[in-house]
C-alpha cells in the first residue's frame, strides 16, 4: 500500500486549534490531537472504549434521529439531500453489493464522466459488507454485515473546486462537538490510506472514546494494475458510522442495545437469555479486541479479555457466546430482509451465493440458541422495525417469508444429504491412515454442496475424526464471492484487437434504422482475406445476447456472403465467405432478412415477457441470462420455486395482451445519469452496459432496458408469442423458452398436427382428446393389474408342473430348468412360487435368446443347509462367459455363450454338492 506524507495530512484547521501530529507507541501509527502528552491513537484496541455506560454526548440519538440528524447539518451547509440507492448494486459490473456510500458514484461520477446527481451532496446509504461476518457479534456491534453510512460527497474539477481536505475535517468536527456535544479535546484524528472500488487517496479517521465513527478520504487516485494515478477529479468521500454515532450518544452495552431497544429484548427473550448487564458492559469496553481476521481463535482473543476483567474463561464464554449468537442473528436477519427486499433469490452463484451464505449462518447460530424455528417470527420484526423508514420492506413482506421457508426447506434437505457425504469423507481419510479433515476440505465442502462446517464437525467426530473449523470461516468463504468476474474477452476481439487498432469506428446504420435491408459501403480495411471492415454497416454484429446478421455483399467485380460480424472496440469486423473485396472498393450489402425480423422480433418478445414475468411471480425478477434465436429463444430469470403451469398460462397470456395492445417500442439515446434518474436501475436487466451516452429500449410503461438490440417499431408486429417450457438451469434461475411471430405459428400448428393425429388414434374430437387419453390410462392400469394377476396364477400351474422334476441332492431338492425366451421377472415369479411350495429346493432357472439370463433361488431350509444362491448364480454364470451375484435366498446372472447353457445347468448340481460339502466340513 502507498504511504502519504505528512503533507497530505497536515491542514489549516488542526493549526489552527493546537492539534500536533503524534506517534501511536502502542501500534505505531500518526495522528492528530489536542492532547500534546496523549502517547496512544486513541482507537481500540490500543484503547478500551470509554464511552460505555459515559456517553460522551449531551443528548441519546436513536437510529432515525442521528440519520436526520446528520442529513440536516450537512443540509445547512448546502448540500443536497440524496435518497439512498439499492443495497444491490446493480449499475455495476465489478461487485454486487453496495458498501459504501461512494459506490453510488463510481466509476462514473469518480473518472468524470457524468456529472453527480448535486454537488455537494450528503446521504445515508444502507451497505452491506461481508468481509467482517465473523466479527459480527464478537464485536458487540463494532462490525455488522448491513449498516447505514452517512456520506457527504463534494466533486471537485480542475476549474470548479467546492471543499477539499481543510472544510471536510471542520465540517466533522463542528457536528460532533457543536451538535453532540463532545468536548473538542476528546476528538483524535489518525493517519490512514484508503483504496476500494477501483479508487484511493489519503483518509483520516475521527476517533472518540476509543472508537472509530468515521473515515474521511481524499480521493484523487485511480488504481490501475496496484499504482495510483492522479484523477482530473478530487472527491471528498467520507462515511459516518449512523449505527456507531449512535451507540456513542447512548454508550449501551452494545451497538445491538442502541439500534434495536425492545426488539433485542424480544429476541432475547425467545432464546430464554437474561444477560447481566453490569457484566456486558464491563466486557464491552474491550469488545474492540475481538477481531478474528487477527487471531481464528475466538475463545484465544476472549481470553485476554477475561484476565482484563478478572473472569474465568471458561464461565465468560458459556455466558457470552449465545448473547453474541443473538446480536448476529438480529444483524444477520436485517441483511436478509434488506437483500431479498430488492430481488435477490438464494443461489449458488453471484449476489446469490453471498444472500445464501448469510441465511445458513443465521439457520446455524438459531440452532446453537435452541430456536431455529423462530426465523420468520425474527424476519417479521425486523420488517416491522426498519419499515417506517424504508417503507417497501412491508410491500414484499409476503415474498420475504415465503423466499425463507423455501430456503429453510431446502438446508434442511443439504443437511440430510451432507451427513452422507461427511461419511465417505471420514471414511476415506481413515482408509489412508489420517483422522482429520484439512480447512481447505472444509471450504470446498460448503462452497460446492453447501455444507457447514458445524455439521461436517458434528458428524466427524462420532467418525472419529477431527476438524477444527477456524473461527474466520465464513469471512474465508465470503471473500472468494465478493466481488463479480471480469466479462472474458472473446477468441474474435483477441485475434483482431491489435489488427483493428488504427481503424475509424464503423458507422452503424443499425441504429439509424433497424428496418434497413440495403445500404452501400465503402471498404476500410481487409483482414488476412477473411474478415472485412466498412466504413459503415447495416449488419447487427453479435451483442446482448443477440446473434449477428447474415446476408452478402456485392461489387462490380465479384461478390460474397457475410456469415457474421463482430465488434472489436468501436470497429465492426465481417466474417467473409468467397473472395473479399479490395480495400476502397465501394460494396452494396444485403442482409437475409428473415433471420434478422425474426431475431427483433424475439428481442422486443423478451423484453414482453420480462415485464409479464415480474408483473405474475413477483418484483424479486431479474433476467438471469437471455439468448436470442431465429426460431426460439430462451429468457432466464431469477425465481424461487418452479413456475407453476398456471403461471406460466398467466405470463403467457399477458404477454399477448401486450402485443395485441401495438404499444410503440421507443428507443433513445439518454446521457446515462438521466437515464437512471427517469427509469431506475431496472434499466440494467441484461447488465451493465458502458459509456456516458445509453441506449434506451422503452415500451411505454411496460418495460424499460438499457439495450444495444434490435427491435420492432410496435409490439404488435411480434406477432404471437408461445412458450415452449421452462427448465430449472440452477437453483434459483428458471429458463422461459419461446417462440414469436412464423416460428411461434409453426410451432402452434406442429403441436395442432400432433394432437390431431392423437384424436385420430382415439376416435375422439380435438378437444376431448384429454379425456380419451385418461380413460385410457385407467384402462391400461386395469389391464396391466389383470396381467399381473395371470401371470402369478400361470406361475403357480408351471411350478405345480415343473416341481416334480426336481431330484435330492443330499439334504436338499434341485430343480434345473431351461426356458426359452422369458423374462427375468416372469422366471423370480416362478422360482417364488416353486420354493413357496418347496423350503428345502434349490432353484435354478435359465432364459436364452441372445443371451442367457439366471435366477437361483433357495427355500429356507435349503439356506440352512449351506446354498448360497448369489454365489452359486456367480459359478453358473462363468460357465457361460458371464457373471452373476447375490444373497443366500436370490441370486442373478447371465453370459453371452449361449450355446453353453446346456452345460452349465448340468454342472449345478456338481455345485450344489460341493456347496453343502463345505458346509459340513464347517
Amino acid at each position: 500500500m502507498v504511504e502519504f506524507p505528512e503533507s497530505e495530512y497536515h491542514i489549516p484547521f488542526f493549526d489552527e486549534h493546537g492539534f500536533v501530529r503524534k506517534k501511536c507507541k502502542t501500534c505505531g501509527e500518526f495522528y492528530w490531537t489536542q492532547i500534546h502528552d496523549q502517547e496512544i491513537c486513541g482507537e481500540a484496541p490500543c484503547q478500551e472504549y470509554e464511552f460505555i455506560g459515559h456517553p460522551p454526548a449531551k443528548k441519546r440519538y436513536d437510529i432515525p434521529g442521528m440519520r436526520e440528524l446528520f442529513l440536516s447539518f450537512f443540509e445547512k451547509k448546502k448540500h443536497k439531500r440524496i435518497a439512498p440507492y439499492p443495497v444491490v448494486s446493480r449499475w455495476r459490473d465489478d461487485l454486487y453489493f453496495t458498501d459504501a456510500s461512494i459506490v453510488d458514484f463510481q466509476p462514473y461520477v469518480t473518472d468524470g464522466i457524468i456529472p453527480p446527481p448535486a454537488n455537494p451532496l450528503v446521504i445515508s446509504q444502507p451497505c452491506i459488507r461481508f468481509v467482517d461476518i465473523d466479527n459480527v457479534g464478537l464485536t458487540f456491534g463494532r462490525h455488522l454485515t448491513i449498516f447505514e453510512m452517512g456520506g457527504h460527497h463534494a466533486f471537485n474539477y480542475p476549474k470548479k473546486e467546492v471543499y477539499w481536505k481543510d472544510q471536510t475535517v471542520r465540517y466533522h468536527h463542528e457536528l460532533v462537538v457543536k451538535e453532540l456535544g463532545v468536548r473538542s479535546e476528546a476528538v483524535t484524528y489518525k493517519e490512514g490510506v484508503w483504496s476500494g472500488g477501483g479508487n484511493a487517496g489519503p483518509d483520516v479517521e475521527g476517533i472518540i472514546g476509543g472508537f472509530e465513527v468515521c473515515t474521511l478520504v481524499f480521493m484523487n487516485y485511480k488504481v490501475v494494475d496496484g499504482k495510483f494515478i492522479k484523477l482530473p477529479v478530487r472527491t471528498v468521500d467520507t462515511g459516518y458510522g449512523i449505527e456507531r454515532y449512535t451507540w456513542l450518544t447512548q454508550g449501551t452495552p452494545s451497538c445491538f442495545h442502541a439500534i434495536y431497544g425492545s426488539t433485542l429484548d424480544k429476541v432475547m427473550r425467545m432464546a430464554a437469555l437474561s444477560p447481566d448487564e453490569k457484566l456486558l458492559s464491563e466486557y464491552a469496553k474491550h469488545s474492540g479486541d475481538m477481531r478474528v481476521e487477527k487471531v481464528a481463535n475466538v475463545k484465544k482473543l476472549r481470553e485476554q479479555i477475561a484476565r482484563k476483567i478478572g473472569m474465568d474463561l471458561d464461565t465468560l464464554h458459556k455466558i457470552l457466546t449465545p448473547v453474541e449468537s443473538v446480536f448476529a442473528v438480529l444483524d444477520h436477519t436485517k441483511s436478509l430482509v434488506f437483500m431479498l427486499a430488492e430481488g435477490i433469490v438464494p443461489s449458488n452463484v453471484r449476489e446469490g451465493y453471498l444472500t445464501r451464505l448469510v441465511l445458513r449462518r443465521t439457520y446455524r447460530l438459531l440452532r446453537l440458541l435452541g430456536i431455529e424455528n423462530r426465523l420468520s417470527d425474527i424476519v417479521d420484526l425486523q420488517i416491522n422495525f426498519w419499515s417506517p423508514d424504508f417503507p417497501h420492506l412491508k410491500r414484499v413482506r409476503n415474498e420475504i417469508l415465503e423466499v425463507l421457508a423455501i430456503e429453510e426447506e431446502k438446508y434442511r434437505g443439504t443437511l440430510e444429504r451432507g451427513t452422507v457425504l461427511v461419511k465417505k469423507i471420514c471414511s476415506d481419510l481413515k482408509a489412508k491412515g489420517e483422522d482429520t479433515i484439512p480447512v481447505n476440505k472444509l471450504v470446498e465442502l460448503y462452497d460446492s454442496h453447501g455444507i457447514p462446517p458445524t455439521l461436517v464437525s458434528e458428524i466427524a467426530v462420532k467418525e472419529d475424526v477431527q476438524v477444527n473449523v477456524p473461527d474466520d470461516f465464513y469471512t474465508t468463504v465470503a471473500r472468494r464471492h465478493v466481488t463479480a468476474p471480469k466479462p472474458a474477452v472473446t477468441s474474435f476481439e483477441k485475434k483482431l484487437k491489435d489488427k483493428v487498432a488504427d481503424q475509424k469506428p464503423t458507422r452503424s446504420l443499425y441504429y439509424e434504422d433497424a428496418y434497413t435491408r440495403k445500404f452501400k459501403a465503402r471498404v476500410s480495411h481487409v483482414i488476412d482475406g477473411k474478415y472485412l471492415v466498412l466504413n459503415q454497416t447495416a449488419f447487427y454484429p453479435e451483442g446482448g445476447g443477440q446473434p449477428a446478421d447474415h446476408g452478402r455483399i456485392s461489387w462490380k467485380s465479384g461478390e460474397a456472403k457475410i456469415t457474421d460480424a463482430q465488434k472489436v472496440g468501436n470497429v465492426i469486423v465481417h466474417a467473409v465467405k468467397g473472395n473479399a473485396p479490395n480495400v476502397g472498393a465501394q460494396v452494396e450489402g444485403e442482409l437475409d432478412w428473415t433471420r434478422r425480423i425474426s431475431l427483433m422480433r424475439h428481442h422486443t418478445a423478451t423484453h414482453i415477457l420480462m415485464g409479464a414475468a415480474r408483473r405474475v411471480l413477483g418484483e424479486h425478477v431479474w433476467q438471469a441470462g437471455a439468448q436470442k434465436g431465429i426460431d426460439a429463444t430462451r429468457l432466464d430469470i431469477s425465481h424461487y420455486k418452479r413456475i407453476a403451469p398456471d403461471e406460466l398460462a398467466e405470463i403467457e397470456s399477458l404477454a399477448n395482451m401486450i402485443v395485441m395492445e401495438n404499444m410503440p417500442v421507443e428507443v433513445s439515446w439518454m446521457p446515462r445519469e438521466k437515464a437512471e434518474a427517469a427509469y431506475g436501475f431496472r434499466l440494467y436487466q441484461g447488465g451493465v452496459v458502458p459509456g456516458r451516452e445509453i441506449r434506451v429500449v422503452r415500451t411505454k410503461d411496460w418495460e424499460v432496458e438499457a439495450c444495444g438490440g434490435t427491435h420492432c417499431r410496435s409490439t404488435g408486429e411480434v406477432g404471437l408469442i408461445k412458450i415452449m417450457r421452462t427448465d430449472r438451469i440452477q437453483d434459483g434461475v428458471e429458463r422461459l423458452i419461446f417462440s414469436a411471430g412464423v416460428p411461434a405459428i409453426k410451432l402452434v400448428q406442429h403441436r395442432e398436427t400432433a394432437l390431431r393425429r392423437a384424436a385420430e388414434i382415439h376416435e375422439t374430437h380435438l378437444e376431448k382428446v384429454p379425456e380419451a387419453a385418461q380413460r385410457i390410462e385407467v384402462e391400461l392400469r386395469e389391464a396391466k393389474r389383470e396381467i399381473a394377476k395371470l401371470r402369478e396364477e400361470l406361475a403357480k400351474h408351471e411350478a405345480a408342473g415343473i416341481l416334480g422334476k426336481a431330484k435330492p441332492v443330499d439334504q436338499v431338492r434341485l430343480l434345473t430348468q431351461r426356458l426359452e425366451d422369458t423374462t427375468p421377472e416372469r422366471m423370480i415369479k416362478l422360482a417364488n412360487e416353486l420354493i413357496a411350495a418347496e423350503p428345502k429346493l434349490v432353484a435354478v432357472l435359465c432364459s436364452t435368446n441372445k443371451t442367457a439370463q439366471l435366477v437361483v433361488m433357495a427355500g429356507e431350509q435349503a439356506v440352512k443347509a449351506g446354498i448360497h444362491s448369489g454365489k452359486l448364480a456367480g459359478e453358473i454364470a462363468k460357465l457361460i462367459g458371464g457373471g452373476g451375484s447375490g444373497t443366500p435366498e436370490f441370486g442373478q446372472g447371465g453370459g453371452t455363450q449361449v450355446e453353453k447353457a446346456p452345460g452349465a445347468l448340468a454342472a449345478a448340481e456338481k455345485l450344489v454338492k460341493q456347496m453343502l460339502a463345505s458346509k459340513g466340513s464347517r
